[in-house]
């Protein structure tokens, strides 16, 4: 069995006892339907042509029996559209849990090269046509399936003759909605898409809002959308029309067989072949027919739906997750810091240029090194190594003696804090954001971590203090009070190795004093990596590495780089120049 369709199958095995419940149901209410033309057939032959003694009471009995069919057939029937649904949105719960979670387990090199709006329309659109399909299925091939069968069963024990002609529509009807449903499926994947591309739109307008308003780009930003939107009507056009033509195409059939079951039922009836009673009978069947045959129709465009989500749900599903632990990795054990890159090369793809090229440095336990040089060199990813959020091209990283290819990922990142430049914070309290750095803290460990980071004097002017709520994105606070809080944040971590991504360069002069404090602190008896935009700010480091084009140019002490009067002594004397300018304007 294709790999695939096992992974389809696997998510009914926790709800057999549901879908087991659910296929009885569709049985029954199956049953009930083609009794009910039975129950007609024998009083419109038994009781009204033949006529009897008691016809009074057994049609009175029969009516009976009809309605309590009708009462089978509806408390079946509500039981499959509630239960039902409810099995097909735990598989679609089920399904979101499996895909978020392999979410987090995916690189960054995954997310570089993903809009974050198709990934969200995979794990909400495309999981609820899977929980359709799910849900409708396997009644709809059931009752389907019953239907046909005994209604066929029957209608050639009323009469052969008329049972052949109408079962000639069959095939035909088949050949027909098969050549439509796969031009369904095609404008269905399509469509999919292009919902996709309409929410990473809808993602990065909404994320830039205050760009697109400060540019007075509104314009601009409908416009893209509009495109987009345009797009998705486009691709929902031939969608539409495929299913106009297979859905309209299969109620002319249905019609067709209904008209030749007349005319030839009549022709029998006039040759005596066919009674009034069995012709009655015979075209409420055809009725019963009918209706499975549009079920299975709307099954088609269901499975083309649910399908082509699947397809679109395995596919990120089957990527592997770039940064794997190795079998035999192991947790970092009393962490030290110290930090060896030998011969370590990288670039984000094969075809691509070395980011960082045969890179070798060492960093001690406790010591504190920045690193800096011109945009563009591998700062940053230099520093994402370490923890892998990006897997080495060549060389090994070691931590502690240890190659961090075999420590297990979660063990290594437990032991890194990490202070960036563009801070994230997410949506809710100031205590919710700071407990991210250790989920099972106190409201005392967070307060404590608060003064440390210098962000607990401002946190108690908020309206709540730590239960003030600021936002989407932490946008309701200051860029240096969103910095402090994510200092707040790695202190409460209490990690053993620091990497400052330019933690201070997008922040006025009071505000980088007060973070600047607020690092020097946090990075006592620690191993600190610094990525520095201002190079006053990291003076005090121990060692300061020039990073290039070429690797590590240059190293040492603040003043024995200026003496040497190379990459960092220019870099730094630009600086100051700058800032002198900016000082007498």
């Amino acid at each position: 069995m294709n790999s695939r369709v096992k992974k389809f199958l696997s998510y009914y095995k926790p709800y057999l006892g549901l879908l087991s419940a659910d296929m009885t149901c569709a049985v029954i209410a199956s049953a009930a339907t083609l009794a009910i033309p039975l129950c007609i057939r024998y009083m419109t032959t038994n009781l009204l042509e033949i006529g009897s003694e008691d016809a009074l009471h057994q049609i009175y009995m029969m009516g009976g029996l009809m309605l309590a069919l009708v009462a089978i057939y509806t408390a079946c029937h509500a039981f499959i559209d509630y239960q039902g649904h409810m099995m097909g949105a735990l598989m679609e719960r089920d399904m979101r849990d499996e895909l978020f979670e392999h979410y987090q387990k995916l690189s960054f090199k995954f997310y570089d090269e993903h809009k974050t709006g198709q990934l969200m329309t995979r794990i909400s659109h495309d999981t609820f046509d899977l929980a359709e399909l799910y849900h409708h299925g396997p009644e709809d091939i059931v009752i389907s399936l019953l239907n046909l069968i005994g209604a066929f069963v029957i209608l050639i024990n009323i009469n052969a003759t008329l049972a052949l002609i109408a079962l000639l529509f069959i095939p035909i009807m088949g050949i027909y909605g098969f050549y439509f449903s796969k031009k369904m499926y095609k404008a269905l994947r399509k469509s999919s898409d292009k919902i996709g591309d309409i929410n990473a739109q809808v993602e990065d307008t909404l994320a830039g809002i205050r760009v697109v308003k400060s540019f007075t780009n509104e314009e601009v930003e409908k416009k893209k959308f509009t495109y987009e939107n345009d797009r998705f009507v486009e691709s929902r056009k031939k969608g539409y029309k495929a299913e106009a033509y297979f859905y309209d195409g299969l109620i002319a059939f249905t019609q067709l067989m209904t008209i030749t079951v007349v005319i030839f039922g009549a022709i029998s009836i006039v040759k005596g072949s066919l009674s009034l009673a069995d012709l009655l009978a015979f075209l409420l069947y055809i009725v019963i027919l009918i209706e499975p045959i549009q079920r299975l129709g709307n099954f088609i465009r269901l499975y083309q739906e649910g399908i082509a989500g699947f397809h679109r749900f395995m596919e990120v599903l089957e990527i592997e997750p770039e940064i794997q632990d190795a079998t035999h990795a192991i947790d970092l054990p009393h962490v030290q810091g110290e930090i060896e890159f030998k011969d370590v090369s990288f670039k984000y793809k094969e075809d691509h240029d070395h980011v960082l090229k045969d890179i070798s440095l060492k960093i001690n336990v406790g010591e504190y090194v920045a690193l800096v040089g011109p945009s563009g060199v591998g700062k940053t990813t230099l520093c994402s190594l370490i923890p892998r959020f990006y897997e080495v091209s060549e060389g090994k990283i070691l931590v502690d003696g240890h190659n961090i290819k075999n420590l297990r990922a979660k063990s290594l990142r437990r032991n890194i804090g990490i202070v960036q430049q563009d801070v994230y914070l997410f949506a809710g309290t100031v205590s919710e954001n700071v407990r991210y750095g250790k989920p099972d803290a106190t409201e005392e460990e967070i307060i404590v971590a608060a003064k440390q980071a210098n962000a607990h004097d401002f946190i108690m002017t908020l309206s709540n203090g730590y239960s003030t709520d600021i936002g989407q994105r932490g946008v309701k606070l200051s860029g240096g009070q969103k910095q402090r809080l994510s200092i707040a944040r790695v202190f409460l971590k209490n990690p053993p190795i620091i990497i400052f991504d330019e933690a201070t360069s997008a922040l006025d002069n009071e505000s980088e004093r007060a973070v600047q404090n607020s690092l020097e602190k946090l990075i006592k008896n620690r191993t600190t990596l610094v990525i520095a935009h201002r190079l006053s700010t990291i003076r005090n480091a121990k060692r300061i590495l020039v990073l290039t084009d070429n690797g590590i140019e240059e190293q040492g002490t603040h003043e024995e780089l200026i003496a040497l009067e190379g990459t960092y002594a220019n870099l730094y004397n630009m600086q100051l120049r700058i800032e002198d300018t900016n000082t007498n304007t």
